[in-house]
């Protein structure tokens, strides 16, 4: 039914109309009125122009009409139709925006954007490179499940009900298969998108990465064919004196001294030649060191600090034919002479020393750079049977009684001196001392005590030939005569073999050492003692383990050079390639009659080698030996530095022979460092 307010909402236009209604007008009302005056109920509703009028409770309406009439036109008046558009558009945005972030699911249903989506039509969403992939794979939330290992245990895991993925966590993943992860910082994430048109220049596309390893360990790839007078296979990256298995650079020998099978320390030969052969091979592969001379009597003379007490003079030494500095102190520290020096990056020590009482020393002072807490270090090198001893701030270093009234040419590194020094205390109390680096030291000074002799004290950034001939003498005066070998002083258990006892030989050992033997003896020009113990380094080629050699035969037919001549044999695959290779060192190094013993030896031992070398295959990595051949057991794996060993010894060894053996089967070893196995049936 209309009502008078009606009239009222028909506007300004519908007055308008009334006001001008015509006499015919009105008598056609009239009749419809009187027409239908027998249903007055329906008479309102019939009262209505053609122009939408209304003339029911004429007087009242009209009453009502102009009260109404001021209001709605101040309504009209002051709407701004364009606020409201923009009030309306603004409503729209703030609803997209609020269901977007907290109800997606409302505007872009999953099933449809993975319709739209090419990269999501993978099986299992996998090769998702996109944040937009990302977050539509975790969309609904994840499922807590157990997972059921081969009926063994459970672990918790998560249950994806869109994707059907379960997912498995990954600290259980890498024990359990033997992997690494880590999660690396954001990056672009295109290894393996395939879509071409994804800008890598987008913050969309970049995301977290996972880094996923089946293998940390490093294959080293031959720069060239191997040279028997240049570097030693790879040994120039080899920093043999920072190991924590070695115990310090002896002060009396200038070679490591280990702790890996005897705490207390002793020299075993296999590390001293390792490092022997990682100085050679830095020598030749780093540009010539940084060089300070301090002293050398006649062209570079320092000022010393004498105290009263002490006495210091340049004097002529008729055996050298150059001058040398004598000196002569009291006892006690402040009656030292001493030069002062501020030296950072260059931290060997060079000198040329004779101490000729057993209380006189050579003093060199450090201190680390830091602006606050600074730390002073004081290394004394002094003629005692001792190889390190600390007491707080004072880092002692045994020379052995036996360099009293002898000239000793000393090379010191005191960055790797002062390092041991701290990792001595360190494990005495049973803390872990923070590595120093190189760069935070420097040396303060340089001081003599009691009396003696000294000349040409230089500090150089390194001098590696220095160690490396340090080395190759420990060779010269360690080797057993009778046999020809240097022995191991301690002895040595393997799971399952008879005991090594203390002076077991090892063809690794012995072939390092002729390594290092042949270099000395091509880079000296020609010194015959560096030829004549590396050539008596080979008998132990030819003598079985059981009666002290090295040498083992497999299946009664192929001869084997033991790292660790156990009984039964043990096969060391590593091992073996590094004594093949000082046998070949030799061969092209020796003159022809030694040449060719030891050319003998190398081409034996590659035959055994190419027969024996897919017995290290297990299909996924390879063996360390053939344990599991000698005792029946299961096979001793390579962990991933001595698989990644086999690899580079296989790469260095097929520059020398064309074999292709050899390359295909390093190459298929290399692939399983990648996760790659072996076809199965």
């Amino acid at each position: 039914m209309y009502t008078n307010a009606g009239t009222a909402a028909l506007g300004a236009k519908s007055v308008a109309t009334i006001k001008k209604t015509t006499k015919n007008s009105i008598d056609t009302t009239k009749k419809i009125t009187s027409s239908n005056k027998k249903g007055r109920s329906n008479s309102r509703s019939f009262i209505i122009k053609a122009d939408g009028s209304n003339f029911g409770s004429a007087k009242h309406s009209r009453k009502s009409y102009s009260k109404r009439e001021p209001l709605f036109f101040l309504i009209i008046m002051r709407l701004n139709m364009k606020n409201v558009l923009y009030a309306l558009i603004a409503f729209v945005a703030f609803t997209g925006v609020i269901l977007y972030f907290i109800f997606p699911e409302f505007l872009f249903p999953h099933d449809l954007v993975r319709g739209w989506d090419r990269q999501l039509k993978r099986v299992g969403g996998y090769g998702l490179n996109t944040n937009v992939g990302h977050s539509l794979l975790f969309s609904a939330p994840l499922q807590n499940i157990e997972c059921w290992i081969n009926q063994e245990y459970s672990i918790p895991c998560k249950h994806s009900s869109e994707n059907n993925e379960v997912y498995v966590p990954f600290s259980f993943l890498r024990s359990y298969f033997d992997i690494s992860g880590i999660m690396l910082a954001h990056t672009v994430s295109s290894a393996n998108d395939n879509n071409n048109n994804v800008d890598d220049n987008n913050n969309n596309n970049i995301l977290p990465r996972f880094a996923w390893t089946h293998s940390n360990a490093k294959v080293n790839i031959p720069k060239g064919k191997y040279d028997t007078r240049g570097r030693f296979a790879y040994f120039e990256n080899y920093n043999v004196e920072v190991r924590e298995r070695v115990k310090c650079i002896s002060a009396a020998e200038g070679v490591p001294i280990s702790t890996q099978w005897e705490k207390s320390g002793y020299f075993y030969p296999t590390q001293i030649a390792q490092f022997a052969l990682a100085h050679y091979s830095k020598h030749l592969a780093e540009t010539p060191p940084k060089i300070r001379v301090l002293e050398d009597a006649d062209a570079n003379k320092s000022k010393w600090l004498t105290p009263k007490t002490s006495n210091i003079s340049r004097i002529w030494h008729p055996k050298f034919n150059t001058s040398v500095i004598q000196y002569e102190t009291a006892i006690g520290y402040n009656t030292a002479v001493r030069i002062d020096v501020n030296q950072t990056l260059e931290l060997v020590l060079s000198i040329d020393l004779l101490l000729i009482t057993n209380s006189s020393s050579l003093m060199v002072t450090l201190q680390t750079r830091e602006q606050t807490n600074k730390q002073t270090y004081i290394l004394h090198y002094i003629p005692a049977d001792f190889r390190l001893s600390i007491q707080e701030h004072n880092i002692y270093y045994g020379m052995g009684t036996s360099s009293i009234n002898r000239w000793r040419h000393l090379t010191r590194d005191l960055f790797i001196d002062v390092q041991k020094g701290i990792m001595s205390v360190s494990d005495k109390k049973s803390q872990q001392q923070p590595k120093m680096r190189r760069n935070e030291l420097r040396v303060t000074s340089v001081a003599f005590l009691g009396v003696g002799f000294f000349d040409n004290i230089t500090l150089s950034t390194y001098d590696h030939l220095a160690h490396f001939y340090d080395a190759a003498e420990w060779f010269l005066h360690n080797q057993d005569s009778k046999s020809g070998g240097w022995p191991n002083p301690v002895k040595r258990s393997l799971n399952g073999f008879t005991e090594l006892k203390a002076g077991w030989l090892s063809a690794m050992g012995q072939g390092h050492a002729i390594s290092v033997l042949a270099r000395a003896y091509y880079h000296s020009g020609g010194d015959k003692r560096y030829l004549k113990a590396a050539a008596l380094g080979l008998k132990p080629f030819r003598v079985f383990s059981k009666d002290g050699g090295v040498l083992a035969q497999f299946m009664d037919k192929y001869d084997w050079y033991e790292e660790y001549p156990t009984t039964p044999p043990s096969f060391v695959l590593n091992g073996f390639i590094y004594s093949l290779l000082g046998l070949y060192d030799l061969n092209a190094t020796a003159p022809l009659n030694i040449a060719k013993k030891a050319g003998e030896l190398f081409s034996q031992g590659m035959n055994s080698l190419k027969k024996m070398l897919l017995l290290y295959d297990t299909g996924s990595g390879t063996s360390y030996d053939l344990r599991h051949l000698s005792l029946g057991t299961a096979p001793n794996l390579a962990r991933d530095d001595y698989h990644a060993t086999h690899v580079s010894q296989l790469l260095l060894l097929s520059t020398i022979d064309s074999d292709p053996l050899l390359m295909e089967t390093a190459e298929r070893w290399k692939g399983y460092m990648f996760g790659k196995r072996a076809k199965h049936n």
